[in-house]
């Protein structure tokens, strides 16, 4: 039977001990190559360090190691029996919070950690709103240094207490905490000898064990076209096939589909999956269908079911996350990228900026500045077929783009269409 993949982000605070707890995983799950780990404890020695700093197996730029923070978000692939992973690390410092949105948008987990001797702090509230805001489906909060609380049962219960209820403000439903010394190793991928009274999964089994993954016919099908294919030789004279990723749902030959935003209808009449015929396919695979009607197709546009269709607007509301240093005003004009379409935009209005420390709304702000989340109107000059965001990550989500020299300016997630 084929092993599954979990794609999972980390965070944390600066000095709490993210990248030593990812290095921990890496070298206990024997997933670091041997001149990867003889580098790592060059390093070490050099720097007069007894035992390998594992935190060099991620803190991989120079300015990285120089500073001891991480700073670029890095992606790290490995396996074990059970399961693929791939890790997304992301920076803690509050400068680079930005950077833990573009790791975590695609995460289905993340891990947020804490040092026990600090607490609950404010980079852990933010982290702990974007995981809510980019609908994580799985959250686990690693208490870490818990060797320096005398790996103490009611310092790990009352932090854990605390970060539950401040996420279940956010909306997030289940919060797994798990006590770690990633420095030694205690409950990273081995059950910890010094904290006998916890008796749940460590770090590793818990990510091998976690659901991932919905059902293929979770959510109606979307297929945002990424080339029209026209090869015009003798062989494939009347080929007309439209090329791109399902995101969600199952497509059927003879499923009745509209095209969006145009809402032109047509019957599936063919799906091709690496140059083969099916009769059937699901998300995520990347599939060529063809049409019974010619119809006026191009790139950006959208093939769903006829009987559901996401709505068609020019105006849309969202919640966001601004990444850009230049700020974000009323009135300025953006490119908005959604699936494969780009569309001209105007911000219309900022209606509030988010307060981490008690979630409470900033009214009417004017701007977002790098790092700030809140809440955006927006027109478009054309139409635009989209979903919510609670009900689709994948078509309910688009960047907002600089159109002078295409820098990325802001990650939404539409809450409102219309």
């Amino acid at each position: 039977m084929p092993i599954d993949t979990l794609r999972f982000a980390t965070a944390g605070s600066v000095d709490d001990g993210k990248s030593t707890l990812v290095g921990r995983l890496l070298h206990d799950s024997k997933s670091v190559l041997a001149d990867q780990l003889e580098a790592v404890e060059h390093v070490s020695r050099s720097r007069g360090q007894d035992a390998p700093d594992l935190a060099l197996l991620t803190d991989g730029l120079r300015a990285e190691r120089e500073q001891g923070i991480t700073i670029d978000v890095a992606y790290r692939y490995f396996a074990t029996p059970r399961r693929r992973f791939v890790l997304a690390d992301t920076p803690g410092h509050v400068q680079y919070t930005r950077n833990m949105v573009t790791g975590a948008s695609t995460a289905e987990l993340t891990i947020i950690l804490l040092d026990a001797r600090n607490g609950v702090v404010e980079q852990t509230r933010r982290h702990a709103a974007i995981a809510a805001l980019l609908r994580v489906p799985h959250v686990v909060l690693a208490v870490n240094k818990m060797d320096l609380v005398d790996f103490s049962e009611p310092v790990f219960g009352a932090l854990a207490k605390e970060f539950a209820a401040y996420a279940g403000k956010l909306g997030i439903q289940e919060v797994t905490s798990i006590p770690v010394s990633a420095l030694a190793g205690d409950n990273v991928v081995e059950p910890s000898r010094n904290m006998d009274w916890y008796d749940g999964p460590t770090v590793l089994e818990h990510l091998e064990t976690v659901r991932v993954g919905g059902r293929p016919d979770d959510g109606p099908a979307r297929i945002p076209v990424q080339y029209v294919i026209r090869p015009r030789i003798a062989e494939h004279r009347d080929y007309r096939g439209y090329a791109g990723q399902i995101t969600s749902g199952i497509v059927r030959v003879g499923d009745p589909v509209t095209v969006l935003p145009t809402g032109l209808t047509s019957t599936l009449e063919a799906i091709d999956l690496l140059g083969e015929a099916v009769d059937t396919a699901w998300a995520p695979q990347s599939v060529t269908v063809r049409l019974r009607d010619d119809l006026d197709i191009s790139r950006g546009d959208l093939i769903t079911p006829s009987g559901a269709a996401p709505a068609v607007t020019r105006k849309v509301s969202a919640v966001v996350c601004h990444v850009a240093d230049r700020p974000l005003t009323v009135g300025q004009r953006v490119l908005l990228k959604h699936t494969t379409r780009t569309v001209k935009a105007a911000v219309e209005a900022i209606p509030s900026r988010l307060t981490l420390d008690d979630l409470s709304q900033h009214p009417d702000p004017g701007r977002l500045t790098a790092n700030d989340i809140g809440r955006v109107l927006l027109r478009t000059a054309e139409p635009l077929a989209l979903d919510l965001y609670a009900e689709s990550r994948r078509t309910g989500s688009f960047l907002l783009i600089d159109p002078t020299d295409g820098a990325t300016l802001t990650a939404c997630m539409a809450d409102g269409i219309g």
